[in-house]
């Protein structure tokens, strides 16, 4: 098996295992926890949000691996494949909202990095990743909660890990360009 294919798929695992850590995040893990509702975590000074979103932060930018690794069908497939996972492993108050808000905000990623991808890496990631987490965070929690009193502490746990992926996706670029690798 060649270098990108093994990559390829060393990033789909990890964005298969960022929506189980994300459903069991918002239910068990954060400053505080709501009965029925999501788990906490703070953000920013003052700014919280549920504690599921860094991992799906860090899935917006681990599906673009994918893509680059593996091509659109396999990004695509992935996508699909994440939203019965997220149907299937959600809590039952959020298996509409969790499947949807997935689906939609991971093809709105998928959008925005094909056509920027070839010719500028970590702009593709960081405004894919930026599209995919609002339009997350405003399906997430309008289907959810009805209410989005969440979206700005959502979009900024997201923006995090898209922020803390940066160094690693221009090292990718790089060391790609270094041994002669491109996108699929």
């Amino acid at each position: 098996m060649d270098r990108a294919r093994l990559e390829g798929l060393f990033y789909l695992a990890g964005f298969a295992l960022c929506i189980p850590a994300a459903n069991w995040l918002i239910g068990h893990v954060g400053t505080s926890c709501a009965p029925g509702g999501p788990c906490v975590i703070p953000v920013a000074p003052g700014l919280t949000a549920p504690s599921g979103v860094i991992m799906v932060g860090l899935a917006l930018v681990l599906r673009d691996l994918v893509q680059r690794r593996l091509g659109l069908a396999a990004a695509s497939l992935a996508i699909l494949g994440g939203a019965a996972l997220s149907a299937v492993l959600a809590p039952p108050s959020l298996i509409v909202a969790s499947a949807v808000a997935f689906l939609v905000s991971e093809f709105a990623d998928l959008a925005v990095y094909t056509p920027l991808q070839q010719r500028r890496l970590v702009l593709a990631v960081v405004a894919s990743s930026i599209v995919g987490l609002v339009v997350d965070s405003t399906v997430f929690l309008q289907l959810a909660f009805g209410d989005l009193s969440f979206l700005l502490g959502q979009i900024v746990g997201k923006a995090w890990m898209v922020l803390l992926s940066i160094p690693v996706v221009r090292w990718l670029r790089d060391r790609d360009a270094r041994l002669g690798l491109v996108a699929a």
